[in-house]
């Protein structure tokens, strides 16, 4: 078992460094793209770009470029943007980091919980008219595109119903930090943690009711009903678990994303000033330096649950063990 975590470290070590070089050579070597002219600015001389080129070291080698860059982004913490030379690049994306990972983790525990309830009721009630109604609102729920909703919430609880009792405590738009306080946390996130959920609540929510109802016809399921189990302990107690399977994958992957700026849309539109949202600022003023923290940011968290995920595979599947 070590080993085979060692690795996988080795191998998340290995992807990690193969991605930082990828996005470093689509940003600073890629024919046409040239940082210096979009620092420079429209109509710059030759002497200009030249003096551009040399005050950011991009003058000098690629492989030198690179490890400078490295340098500036991991060791010395100390790269800059290139259109506020001023603002650094590292404490920007670490302030926003808490913001992505509140928004995410609420989200998560909404999502899963409310996931669980309704695949293992449509699974227990399958071919009825109570789940051919959770499926409907499920596949309703998959189909609405986030920022839509989020605009429709935003539209419900900021402007048209706000003055009344049932909106009245939703705060305006925007964050406030779990230091400051809780409850102003909680108000402020609640929403966008709701919006977020929807379209995985209904994503999983379809995919575990039907890996329990294929899970129903397995030899074990037919052992345990020989010994007089009910259908609900059959669900809960061996159906769930080998169909949960299925569920991490999923669940790693999208929480990497989305703990990686893969919220953006739902950021922007609620005001968070989140890891997206910053990515979404770098991407308008084409802020090479922000843009690559933010791709080697989401990269390691999606490397990172990837790596999770298979090492709880032998936790909830004896047979990965």
């Amino acid at each position: 078992m070590i080993l085979v975590v060692a690795r996988r470290l080795g191998e998340m070590v290995f992807v990690l460094v193969s991605i930082s070089v990828l996005v470093f050579l689509i940003f600073f070597a890629t024919p046409g793209a040239d940082p210096a002219a979009r620092l420079a600015g429209r109509g710059a001389t030759p002497a200009t770009l030249a003096a551009v080129r040399h005050s950011f070291g991009l003058d000098k080698p690629l492989p030198v470029q690179y490890v400078l860059m490295m340098k500036h982004l991991f060791i010395t913490q100390d790269l800059t943007s290139f259109v506020n030379p001023g603002e650094k690049v590292v404490p920007a994306v670490l302030q926003a980091v808490p913001v992505t990972l509140s928004l995410v983790f609420g989200a998560a525990i909404i999502w899963v919980v409310a996931a669980l309830f309704v695949g293992v009721i449509a699974a227990w009630a399958r071919d009825t008219l109570l789940d051919r109604m959770l499926m409907l609102f499920s596949l309703i729920g998959v189909s609405m595109p986030v920022f839509w909703l989020a605009e429709v919430a935003n539209l419900i609880t900021q402007a048209r119903y706000h003055d009344t009792w049932l909106f009245s405590w939703v705060p305006a738009l925007g964050y406030v930090p779990l230091s400051v306080s809780v409850v102003g946390w909680f108000k402020s996130l609640i929403i966008p943690w709701t919006v977020l959920a929807v379209t995985y609540i209904g994503l999983y929510g379809r995919v575990l009711r039907s890996n329990l109802v294929e899970a129903m016809n397995e030899d074990y399921i037919r052992t345990a009903r020989a010994k007089g189990l009910s259908e609900r302990q059959i669900i809960l107690r061996h159906a769930l678990r080998m169909s949960l399977i299925t569920l991490v994958s999923m669940f790693g992957l999208d929480f990497g994303l989305l703990a990686g700026g893969g919220a953006l849309l739902i950021e922007v539109v609620s005001g968070l000033p989140g890891v997206g949202e910053l990515t979404y600022q770098a991407l308008q003023n084409l802020d090479l330096p922000f843009i690559m923290a933010a791709v080697l940011y989401g990269a390691v968290f999606i490397v990172v649950a990837n790596t999770v995920v298979d090492m709880l595979y032998a936790v909830i599947d004896p047979r990965a063990r």
